[in-house]
């Protein structure tokens, strides 16, 4: 585990303050966990200012912003895949909450599912976390992660329906 950087490193550029999850990135242990429940608590304060279609507009820009804030942020660090870069958990995160049913519950087996296949990596993200160590590729193994959790939650609202 790579150790954060000092916090004049989050404020030093603004690719390093995004790409650092406005600091969540900083927690000394699990900052891809830390990232993720900072993503959740933002998702909470903003999503209701957003219609469906502007929400889609503002993931498409912050993966996009995202993408060249990693880049950035990495070469700085000399690592693309730095433990203190998180804006790859927040983004993909905030694609699953912004799908996940509405309810306390659903976000928590949202956070949860998203956590473990972030973690697993199961293929083909395991492939962009191992070949593409750019911004881009940092961002697409999360982005699939997302995928797996949408999928198992679409899977268990089924299931519960079909109940």
């Amino acid at each position: 585990m790579s150790r954060p950087p000092p916090f004049s490193f989050l404020l030093a550029h603004p690719a390093h303050f995004v790409a650092l999850g406005c600091g969540s990135g900083l927690f000394p242990w699990a900052p891809g966990t830390a990232g993720t429940l900072f993503a959740w608590l933002i998702f909470a304060l903003v999503q209701p200012f957003f219609s469906f279609a502007g929400g889609l507009v503002f993931l498409a820009l912050a993966f996009v912003g995202g993408v060249l804030a990693i880049h950035k942020t990495g070469r700085s660090l000399d690592d693309p895949d730095h433990g203190s870069i998180v804006w790859d958990e927040i983004v993909p995160f905030w694609i699953v909450l912004t799908l996940t049913p509405p309810g306390w519950a659903w976000q928590l087996a949202a956070f949860l599912l998203f956590r473990l296949f972030d973690i697993a990596k199961p293929q083909p993200a395991r492939w962009f976390d191992e070949h593409m160590k750019n911004g881009l590729g940092v961002m697409l193994d999360d982005v699939i992660a997302a995928g797996y959790a949408l999928l198992a939650l679409a899977l268990a609202r089924f299931t519960l329906d079909a109940w």
